[in-house]
Order: C-alpha cells, then sequence, then structure tokens
C-alpha cells in the first residue's frame, strides 16, 4: 500500500464566512426585496456544502463499467455520451472534415476593452481560407470566460499527480455542487475537441505565456492524455484505489490523439517562441500531428510600436495574413492527407518505453 499524504486541506467555513462568500453575488441593492427568499436558499446551500453533495444526480454505472453498482454522476454519464457520439463520427469517412479554431485572447469588444483582438481577426482569416478549402470549422471563442454570465473553466485539481487513474476522461471533478464550481463550459470542449479532425490555435502573448482562459483549457484537457474513461474503476476519487490501478500497469490512452494541429501566436515585443513551443510540445504530447513548419507560426505585430495603433499596424501586415493563411492551408492539407491514410509518420507505430 502507498501512503497516500495528507494535511494540505483548508478548514471547512464557518457559518458566518460562508454567509458572507455567499451574499457576495447579491450585493446590487435590487436584491434586498429578496432577502427572505436569498436566506432560504442560502440555508439549501449551506447543507449541500456541509455535506459534500458534490453531484446531486447520480445513477448505478450499470454495464461496461468496472463496478455496475457504483453511482456516478448523471452528468458525467451525459458528458460520456456525447464524447462517445463525437468520436464515432469522427471516425466515419463520411462525416465532414471538421477543423477547431481557438481564439484564446482574453478580450472582445464586449469586455472592459471594447474593442476586437488582433487575435480575432487573425482566426478569421484562417477561417475563410478553411472553408475555401473544403473544411467545416468551429470557432471556439475563449474570450467568453470574461464576457459572459456564469460560464467558467474551472482550474485542473491536478489529479494525475496523485495517480493517472484518478484522472477521468471527460474530467469528472467537475461540476461540483456542494462548492457552487458549476457552469463549467469544459463538458462542451471536451465534445468538441472530439469531434475536430483538425486544430488551430490562435493566440498572443500575455507576460511571456499563454493567457489565462487558454491555459485553464489547457489544464483541463490533461484527461485527454492518459485519463481513467470509467470512474467505477476508483470508486470515484479513491487515491488507493488509483495508485493501484496505476502500479499493476497503466495504458494512457491518448484519447485525442491523429489529430492535425496548427498554432498562431503574436506578440508586441517578446515571449513569442518560448509560447508557440509550449503549445506545439504539449500537442506533440497529446498526441496530435503538426502538419510542418509553416503550420507553426510565431510573429510580432507591431514591434515596440503603441497600442493604440495595432489594428492598423496589423491592417498593413500582409505578409503575416498570408501567414496565416499558410497555417490554415497546411491544416487543411494535412487533415485531408490524415483522413485519407496517406501522411508520413516515421514514429507512428514505435512503442514509447517511458509512457506519460
Amino acid at each position: 500500500m502507498i501512503k497516500i499524504r495528507k494535511g494540505q486541506a483548508p478548514a471547512v467555513l464557518s457559518r458566518t464566512a460562508f454567509h458572507e462568500r455567499f451574499m457576495q453575488s447579491f450585493v446590487d441593492p435590487a436584491f434586498r426585496d429578496e432577502d427572505e427568499a436569498l436566506a432560504r436558499v442560502e440555508a439549501l446551500a449551506w447543507d449541500a456544502y456541509k455535506e459534500g453533495r458534490k453531484a446531486p444526480f447520480t445513477r448505478k454505472a450499470g454495464k461496461g463499467f468496472a463496478d455496475p453498482e457504483y453511482e456516478l454522476s448523471t452528468e458525467w454519464l451525459e458528458t460520456r455520451a456525447r464524447l462517445k457520439k463525437a468520436a464515432a463520427e469522427w471516425k466515419k469517412p463520411a462525416t465532414p472534415s471538421r477543423v477547431l479554431l481557438i481564439c484564446g485572447s482574453a478580450r472582445n469588444d464586449g469586455t472592459c476593452p471594447g474593442e476586437i483582438s488582433k487575435t480575432w481577426r487573425l482566426l478569421n482569416t484562417a477561417k475563410t481560407t478553411l472553408e475555401s478549402a473544403g473544411m467545416a470549422t468551429d470557432v471556439l471563442d475563449l474570450s467568453l470566460l470574461t464576457s459572459s454570465y456564469n460560464l467558467n473553466i474551472h482550474p485542473c485539481k491536478g489529479c494525475v499527480s496523485t495517480a493517472m487513474p484518478l484522472c477521468h476522461w471527460p474530467c469528472s471533478c467537475y461540476p461540483n455542487h456542494s462548492l457552487g464550481q458549476t457552469s463549467d463550459w469544459m463538458a462542451e470542449i471536451y465534445e468538441r475537441w472530439t469531434a475536430a479532425h483538425g486544430v488551430i490555435i490562435l493566440t498572443p502573448v500575455y507576460w511571456y505565456q499563454s493567457p489565462s482562459p487558454l491555459k485553464l483549457m489547457v489544464d483541463r484537457l490533461v484527461c485527454a492524455d492518459g485519463g481513467n474513461p470509467d470512474p467505477t474503476s476508483t470508486h470515484g476519487k479513491t487515491p488507493s484505489e488509483a495508485k493501484s490501478l496505476e502500479m499493476k500497469g497503466w495504458d494512457y490512452p491518448k484519447h485525442l490523439a491523429g489529430r492535425a494541429y496548427g498554432v498562431v501566436v503574436h506578440g508586441d515585443v517578446a515571449g513569442i517562441e518560448g509560447a508557440r513551443r509550449s503549445l506545439t510540445d504539449w500537442l506533440d504530447w497529446m498526441g496530435l500531428i503538426d502538419a510542418g513548419s509553416q503550420a507553426r507560426l510565431d510573429r510580432f505585430i507591431g514591434y515596440y510600436e503603441p497600442y493604440a495603433t495595432s489594428h492598423n499596424t496589423l491592417d498593413a501586415d500582409k505578409a503575416v495574413l498570408a501567414e496565416v493563411r499558410n497555417v490554415a492551408k497546411a491544416v487543411a492539407g494535412a487533415v485531408k492527407e490524415l483522413r485519407a491514410g496517406t501522411p508520413s509518420q516515421p514514429d507512428k507505430d514505435l512503442p514509447r518505453p517511458r509512457p506519460k
């Protein structure tokens, strides 16, 4: 038995502290007429918090699971069913080729800046090119996290660092209703990645790194790389069972492998190469297939020029727009080859001596 280390978890909130946090969502004076109703709702939320009612709706797992009698969240089961359907459609030759376009910028003209991002403009250049090449496109705009009501990508809890089988595919950490960790966008995002034959990530650099919405998504996709598709095998989040499973030998299934990818990273004075390497290394690790050197782009737009005129600078930078079109063309070509089974993958059948 491997020792389970304990001692970091915070104490349960006091009733007073819980009240203060609960009411932070209702400070608007418009809610004061409903204080009695809010008090009743708060009492119910407090009970759920005390009892740790993570999933209010569950059912027995049923056939196909290690423990058919184990109670699984119906929300998780619904997400799993959508992923299985998307994966089945992805494999069918008759399914139209689809490229997922991801806007990694945290701003749009509905947020504090009141102006669209350059990333959004680059994305639409790629979108037009892909559609001209016969690709269906799916736009995932991560800036919606900053401009939509109660939409979240909750942070990864690092279950994989306890044991790989503890990290479930799809993620079962959320929603956690007892902690108010709801409206988790990742259930939908997993499905969109699964349905895609190609992926292009377009992002600016924020302080030498990916913007936080993009990083949140990247972290939560850890379950796609080695994640356990059967939570009953660990009876939920039981560390000892997950450690035992891993030590018996874990095959680290790559749930999103075989999709083509491209990356566009842009910045103003620094950080583009490091950010691009981080993203492409991550995608390589996940088993996605790069569409060639021209599909991995990092460029400065307006090097040491004013931020205020950066959109004008992009208007004038015809070369970078052409390079973004090349990223899209390369991914479209790679998708066609992958689906036809014709690309050269010299390392495709080489077993990994240290899978992780």
